[in-house]
This record gives structure tokens, C-alpha cells and sequence, in this order.
């Protein structure tokens, strides 16, 4: 089984925009650098502020409860202390997640993306050592732009590859092929990755990531097509190396 590296993304904001890279270079045992980096935190959540560990989803300002946010695209400086957003019904900002004063002005650009049934965001936190993907453990997301053609023949319509909102996009392999690579060990570029589990979706993936507005029922639409509700795998990294854009993926010998 092969396939190519056709996309490198990170999202240094969970849920709150998406950069294009052209490569990266993986850490063992890490998640994509400054994927994740910072978390929205809202009035409910159970974080402590303080001193912030994992948690689940449920505990910050999501695209699942609030699919405005899925059309906010990011860049972040070389450095990684400043961070643009930019949104189609918002002004670009520019601001620094590690000052407070900053958090602030970004909560107000950030208030009329939050749907009003939902908790008001209360600040930004940021896990030392790692990003806060959605799995407890240190993921790297892996997805195929073939299995996207499927569900976008489904669809009707072609989806982008922003809803899903993947770190790591393969070219080349048969459509949800990837599935079978659950527990085995790949090598893409010069890192070496173990596939965890599927990645079960929410409703997130319903949003256009060009207007942020619900336009169509993906959850549905996998569920009717294939029994399921998974799109991509989760992938652990045991050994660090360089992955860049046109790098071939195979199962490690």
C-alpha cells in the first residue's frame, strides 16, 4: 500500500483556523509542532486556567457547537508568539494567545462567531509540552484525498478538505484503505508514525469552511454510505523525522 504526501496542515488555535505547510519535522512521542498549541476555553469549562491538563472537547469553544469558527483561517509567526486570524464576516486580528492583554481583544473579535445557546469563551490556556488534540494521548491526524472523493461523490458536491481539518493528507491509496492500517507501523518521509484507531467525527465536519454556515449532514451522509461515522486515523509518532509535501508513505518494514 502507498501514497504521497498531497497536504501538511496545523491548527495552532484549536478549532480557530488552519495553516497550509509545505514540510515539518515530527517529534517521537509529539504532535505536530504548534498543532493545537492553544485552546478556547469557555464559561463551563472544567480547566483549571492555572494549571491545564487534557480534556475532552467539551471543554472549549468548538466548530461543533459553534460552526462560525470552521471558516477562520490562521498564520502564525515564525517564532510562534503572534498569531492572524481571518474570517469572512470578521477584520483580520493580530494577537499574542500568551498575553493576557491580547486574549482579551481576541475574545471580543472572537464573540459574534459564538452561537448564542452556547457558553461565552472565557480565555486561552496552552498544554506545556504538547498541543490539545482531541485524543488524550499525542496524535497526528492522517487522512486520504481518495476517500474524500468517495463522500463527495456521495455528497453530490465536492467537499473540501478543510472540514475535516487533518494534519497529515495521502494521495494514492484506495479509498478508506487507510482503515487497514489500524495498528501497524508507517513510514512517511523520514518519520515513522503507529496507526491508533479511526477518527470518529462530529458535527463539526457539517459547516462549510468557506462560510462557516451548516450546508450539509456529513455524519449522515458516512453513516448511510458506510456504516459508520469514521473519516481518517489517528497515528502516534515512535520516531521523529521530516515530512514534506510529495513524500511517499508505506508500511515501516
Amino acid at each position: 500500500m502507498g501514497g504521497r504526501v498531497a497536504g501538511l496542515w496545523r491548527h495552532p488555535l484549536k478549532s480557530h483556523g488552519r495553516e497550509a505547510l509545505t514540510s515539518v519535522l515530527l517529534h517521537s512521542g509529539g504532535t505536530l509542532p504548534w498543532d493545537r498549541r492553544w485552546a478556547v476555553i469557555h464559561e463551563a469549562s472544567h480547566v483549571d486556567a492555572g494549571n491545564p491538563a487534557w480534556a475532552p472537547c467539551a471543554n472549549f469553544a468548538t466548530g461543533a457547537r459553534n460552526p462560525a469558527l470552521m471558516a477562520i483561517t490562521a498564520r502564525l509567526d515564525a517564532e510562534g508568539r503572534s498569531l492572524a486570524l481571518s474570517h469572512p464576516d470578521r477584520p483580520q486580528i493580530s494577537f499574542r494567545p500568551d498575553e493576557r492583554s491580547d486574549v482579551w481583544r481576541f475574545l471580543d473579535w472572537l464573540e459574534p462567531l459564538i452561537d448564542p445557546a452556547q457558553p461565552r469563551p472565557a480565555g486561552i490556556v496552552r498544554l506545556p509540552g504538547r498541543g490539545m488534540t482531541d485524543t488524550e494521548y499525542a496524535s497526528v491526524s492522517i487522512l486520504s484525498l481518495s476517500s474524500l472523493a468517495a463522500l463527495s461523490e456521495a455528497a453530490g458536491t465536492a467537499l473540501s478538505p478543510a472540514r475535516f481539518r487533518g494534519n497529515i493528507w495521502l494521495d494514492g491509496l484506495p479509498p478508506w484503505a487507510e482503515f487497514g492500517l489500524t495498528g501497524r507501523e508507517i513510514a512517511i518521509g523520514s518519520a515513522r508514525l503507529r496507526v491508533v484507531e479511526p477518527i470518529r467525527r462530529c458535527r463539526a465536519t457539517t459547516a462549510n469552511p468557506e462560510t462557516g454556515a451548516v450546508d450539509l449532514d456529513t455524519l449522515a451522509l458516512l453513516e448511510s454510505g458506510w456504516g459508520h461515522r469514521d473519516f481518517g486515523i489517528y497515528a502516534e509518532v515512535v520516531a521523529g523525522g521530516e515530512i514534506a509535501l510529495g513524500d511517499p508513505m508505506q508500511e515501516a518494514a
